[in-house]
């Protein structure tokens, strides 16, 4: 929290040339992309929720907790002070503040309550709260992505999407009926295998009627404070997905031990960790054998997580930047004012742009209930996964740079925003791994493509660098033209070209021409700030600062 009116005259100077304090704001309001973006793909229905977490998350108490769960992160608490085992992760209040302010905000349940644009605010909420805080988002996401899981199995999950939809945060480890709310994570990664599940080694004893015990590790657990996981396990028919509850049905803690947490670079305030199941009881979600094909709903609605995460993340680093030199003067002008620093801002500023209309664009593609809308959302959740998460760092980068040596300091949010930066590229499949994912389905699924040049069609005549960029492409990927070792090149045209075309439809011309011109046209340059002379760019900073 912001100390009370902090003296301004020291003993040797006096305390000039400061922005003013990053509080009180609401961050829908003064976020004009995001708010066309959610309200033209979402319906107006979602401008009164997003109102209301952008006023909350926006406010100086808010933004400290956020500062507070990542200053204090989690500790591992195997073993009461009797040496009895509890494996349980204890969290700094501050954290539980903000788990209870995103479920009472409906983050986690929103899409599963409306039957249109329920996805759009999903995302939309999630962008703007991980402004605030980021870590919370993972459990918050995850637990959103279990219900089309869960969903395949109602005999057993009906009791948890029963206290899922419509719950509340209830932290305390408890029996399912005594809870007011639940959370569920994943537990996929082992040591051995990586992104390679089938790589598997732990085992599933069956029981009877759909009931195992497991026995083996999980490398990577996230959220291990959950109240139950989707895992995987093999069986004698293969790979198979599970509900691993870490409350029995006896009402007893579960075999499912924390080895230890994580030390990670960032996304300090939540948990992840290195778990070992020793004969712990589970449910079967799926065939036996199924596993991947049962689980890879919930990898493919995590994945729009990332995508959101990722742009709440832009946007306050951008945010920062622009309160930073709309706020200081250097050689007698505001910083803001200077040409190059307006470059600069612009440019981050179109690519903001660009995120926020293809992560809104890829979340409505989630409601699709025809084949191939569905096709659809799963290449263009990828496509823009792959891409964001490889812009991120270099966006958020070049904001700490518009901060300079301020901005590198501990007391700036952007350390953390830089150090989280990198995550959601690696979380639900990194650079590799998705950039394959979109030519399998590019070749598994002919109907996505469709849908891919239906949408970027309905741009052309709107810009010359657009038409021949997209036809270029669309020919090639039409005549299979593409190896695996062009999979990232493949990936980052889709993504640039979509960007382009939804630009062109949606944004003003000063944005989308500019975009155009400096990623798919001669005129841009390899680092941020490198605009042609042509680019309107006072039309682009009115966006930011009017």
């Amino acid at each position: 929290m912001p100390p009370f009116a902090p003296s301004a005259h020291l003993p040797t100077h006096e305390v000039t040339n400061q922005p003013g304090p990053f509080v009180g704001r609401n961050l829908y309001a003064t976020d004009t992309a995001l708010r066309e973006a959610a309200l033209r793909e979402g319906g107006p229905w979602i401008d009164a929720p997003l109102h209301r977490l952008g006023e909350v998350a926006g406010t100086e108490h808010v933004l400290d907790l956020g500062t507070q769960a990542n200053r204090y992160p989690p500790e591992l608490a195997a073993f009461d002070r009797q040496g009895r085992r509890i494996d349980e992760v204890r969290f700094h209040p501050a954290w539980h503040e903000l788990m209870t302010l995103a479920m009472a905000h409906r983050i986690h349940d929103i899409a599963w309550t409306q039957t249109t644009g329920g996805h759009v605010a999903h995302a939309a909420l999630l962008a703007l709260f991980t402004q605030a805080e980021a870590g919370v988002m993972c459990p918050v996401n995850m637990t959103y992505a279990s219900v089309p899981v869960l969903r395949t199995q109602p005999d057993i999950a009906s009791p948890w999407l029963e206290k899922l939809i419509g719950g509340r945060y209830d932290p305390a480890l408890k029996p399912l009926a005594e809870k007011a709310g639940v959370t569920i994570g994943m537990a996929m990664t082992e040591k051995q295998g990586g992104s390679d599940v089938r790589a598997n080694t732990t085992r599933a004893a069956p029981l009877g009627r759909g009931t195992y015990r497991l026995t083996g590790h999980k490398w990577f657990c996230s959220a291990p404070m959950s109240d139950a996981f989707l895992t995987l396990a093999q069986t004698g028919r293969g790979l198979t997905c599970f509900l691993i509850p870490r409350i029995t049905q006896e009402g007893q803690r579960n075999a499912i031990h924390l080895m230890r947490l994580k030390d990670k670079l960032g996304n300090r305030s939540n948990a992840s960790a290195e778990i070992e199941y020793h004969d712990a009881w589970a449910q079967r979600i799926g065939e036996e054998g199924e596993g991947i094909g049962t689980i890879i709903e919930m990898v493919h609605h995590t994945r729009l997580g990332t995508i959101a995460n990722t742009l709440g993340i832009m946007r306050m680093a951008l945010a920062q930047a622009v309160h930073h030199v709309s706020g200081r003067m250097a050689f007698g002008r505001l910083l803001i004012d200077q040409p190059a620093m307006r470059a600069v801002i612009a440019d981050l500023a179109l690519e903001y742009e660009a995120a926020a209309a293809l992560v809104m664009r890829v979340a409505r593609a989630f409601d699709a209930a025809d084949p191939p809308g569905r096709a659809f959302a799963r290449l263009a959740v990828a496509i823009a996964k792959y891409w964001l998460t490889k812009r991120c760092p270099a966006f958020v980068h070049e904001c700490m740079e518009c901060l300079g040596g301020g901005g590198y300091v501990e007391e700036s949010p952007l350390p953390r925003l830089y150090r989280e930066a990198p995550l959601n590229g690696i979380w639900e499949g990194s650079g590799n791994v998705i950039a394959l994912d979109i030519l399998r389905t590019l070749n598994r699924e002919p109907e996505a493509l469709t849908v891919y040049a239906e949408e970027v069609t309905l741009a052309k005549g709107g810009n010359t660098h657009l038409n021949r960029a997209a036809k270029s492409l669309l020919d090639r990927l039409r005549a299979r033209r593409h190896h695996e070792s062009e999979a990232r090149y493949v990936a980052e045209q889709l993504a640039l070209i979509l960007q382009a075309a939804l630009l062109t439809r949606h944004a003003p011309p000063a944005v989308a021409d500019t975009f155009c011109a400096t990623r798919l046209g001669p005129d841009g340059g390899r680092n941020f700030g490198i605009l042609p002379g042509s680019a309107d760019v006072a039309g682009i900073m009115a966006r930011q600062t009017g």
